[in-house]
């Protein structure tokens, strides 16, 4: 068993994700359930590490021995991976994404044809969030080569690691990568702005850092994409106030009432057949009640806004999901195991 051998299984099972850890067996990821390989060899420390060590190059292996996990890219047969490399209980493990060859378009995605018309903004700040491996890399990418395939512009993409890769269209797409383009997230945003971006996808807002430089960025004029692990759209605004210091949190409100356009938490739920999975969206458009909600603190208000300004594209997740529901799309279990309101979904369906 070597390591190209488990990378071409899981692309031919169609898996999302393949795990290494050893003293189990290889696992994969199918329509988001995880299926070990036990007609395989059980992963031993050492043939783990062989494998892992494998893909990685010497400065890799170098970076890994010192800061114990290691995020990369790798290229196996026309298709990506998105590999982390990690120690548990002092063994080398790591998991795979398949990053599809094709990036598929919002309506092959089943996405809201909402998220079209951020493509067509020149300045505005929009994020796509949800926990890891709910499609919010995918959902962003589909909504970057529109871009690229619609306007002339420079696409500035900052991520750990490149994902996606964009083809020529109609775009200048400059992709940058942590560790192998540029030494750390600061440095390369801090000059972002010198590489002449219209387009700036930031792959993750991982700290204070990250987030003051990206809502900068996109007072400056720019359109600015990135995603953050929170479920909803209120709990997102009060993640980025409350990273800031208390003195600084006032500011922040205001910055962010004026720059957001738009947050898209997003969920991938089993289809009614269980045969793949479907984006469930959350959808929150800033608006003057919106911006006066983030410039007052009061974010609890924020659920009932997205109920009450469907006209304006805005729905809960909750509706999203019972919607679904009754296009025959989902289940009832899965819309009332996704919610993350109780009451809301219980209320809608009976």
């Amino acid at each position: 068993m070597d390591i190209q051998k488990l990378l071409k299984l899981t692309i031919e099972r169609n898996a999302s994700d393949l795990h290494l850890v050893p003293n189990h067996y290889p696992a994969i990821r199918i329509n988001g359930q995880l299926i070990q390989l036990r007609t395989l060899e059980l992963l031993t420390p050492k043939s783990a590490e062989v494998m892992i060590l494998a893909i990685l190059h010497e400065e890799q292996r170098e970076n890994l021995m010192v800061n114990k996990e290691l995020d990369l890219s790798y290229s196996f047969e026309s298709y990506r991976f998105r590999v982390n490399v990690y120690f548990s209980k002092g063994t080398m493990a790591a998991s795979f994404r398949v990053i599809p060859k094709k990036i598929k378009t919002i309506e092959e995605l089943e996405l809201p044809a909402l998220l079209h018309g951020f493509t067509d903004l020149h300045q505005a700040f929009i994020l796509v969030t949800g926990p890891t491996g709910e499609g919010k890399s995918t959902t962003l990418a589909s909504v970057i080569n529109e871009v690229n395939t619609k306007h002339s512009r420079h696409i500035l993409t900052i991520e750990d690691p490149i994902e996606y890769v964009y083809s020529e269209a109609k775009s200048l797409v400059s992709q940058r990568e942590i560790g192998y383009d540029t030494h750390a997230w600061s440095v390369s945003l801090r000059s972002a702005l010198r590489e002449d971006p219209d387009v700036l996808l930031i792959g993750e807002m991982r700290d204070y850092e990250t987030i003051a430089i990206a809502l900068t960025i996109a007072e400056t004029g720019h359109l600015v994409f990135s995603t953050i692990h929170t479920n909803s759209a209120s709990q997102t605004i009060d993640r980025i106030i409350d990273v800031f210091p208390a003195h600084q949190q006032n500011q922040i409100r205001i910055q962010l009432s004026l720059v957001l356009k738009a947050i898209v938490s997003q969920r991938l739920v089993p289809n009614i057949t269980g045969t793949g999975r479907l984006p469930a969206c959350e959808i929150l458009i800033n608006n003057s009640a919106i911006s006066s909600i983030i410039r007052e603190g009061k974010t609890h208000l924020i659920d009932n806004v997205i109920q009450t300004s469907s006209d304006e594209g805005m729905i809960l997740l909750e509706t999203y999901l019972y919607n679904m529901y009754m296009q025959g799309k989902i289940g009832k279990e899965t819309a009332l195991s996704y919610a993350i309101r109780p009451k809301e979904i219980t209320k809608l369906i009976k």
